[in-house]
């Protein structure tokens, strides 16, 4: 009884932390010349929202030039893969 609610236990701890990622992809712009590109960023899960995402996803796009246009979708580690190879460089980027 002990061995079975300890490895209970720990099956939650584990699955835990791996149904709390979140990521979002988007859409960003720079001008001067025109450069849009679309990206795919891990947002903490407080902001896995669209709108939350963006807040976060804003400052760290500035840091380097970039403007948010606006977030697609959040989603969660499952939805990684279809969406790597349509984000390339901006995979996981920012």
């Amino acid at each position: 009884m002990i061995k079975t609610t300890l490895a209970a236990l720990v099956a939650l701890a584990l699955a835990g932390p791996a149904a709390a990622e979140c990521y979002a992809d988007y859409k960003a712009k720079k001008d001067d010349p025109l450069q849009l590109h679309y990206g795919v960023a891990r947002v903490s899960e407080a902001n896995c929202s669209p709108g939350a995402a963006g807040a976060e996803l804003r400052p760290r796009l500035a840091a380097d030039g970039w403007t948010l246009l606006n977030v697609l979708t959040t989603f969660g580690p499952e939805g990684l893969n279809e969406r790597k190879a349509n984000a390339g460089a901006w995979f996981l980027r920012y």
